[in-house]
């Protein structure tokens, strides 16, 4: 009767809940955020500042291909969904709106705020 189980739950265990998502994706997008930040910091630490005059910057952002403009989006996308779940998070936590009707409002509020992107 060897049968494997896992010592104790972990999250493919439970069903997907918003009180549990949240939290998960707003960690994924700053993580993805700072990753961008430390990215930019070594590109201008690699470049120098001399090299963002405004001619250089249009020319980069004219002749680049689409995908620097939809790595763009996806950043834009993940920076307000990153402040708006913030802010989400900072209302619950110091108004004590914690009931679920309520939550469930607030988060398809600020699913519809970020889809504004798309």
């Amino acid at each position: 009767m060897n049968i494997l189980r896992p010592l104790s739950p972990h999250l493919p265990i439970y069903k997907p809940q918003l009180t549990s998502t949240f939290p998960i994706s707003h960690r994924i997008s700053g993580a993805f955020l700072a990753t961008i930040v430390c990215f930019f910091y070594l590109l201008c630490l690699k470049i120098g500042l001399i090299c963002f005059t405004y001619e250089n910057f249009y020319q980069f952002f004219f002749f680049s291909s689409k995908l620097i403009l939809i790595s763009v989006e996806i950043t834009a996308l993940a920076l307000s969904y990153h402040l708006y779940n913030g802010v989400r998070h900072l209302l619950t936590d110091f108004s004590g709106f914690l009931f679920l009707r309520i939550g469930r409002k607030r988060s398809n509020a600020m699913d519809t705020m970020t889809d504004h992107h798309r």
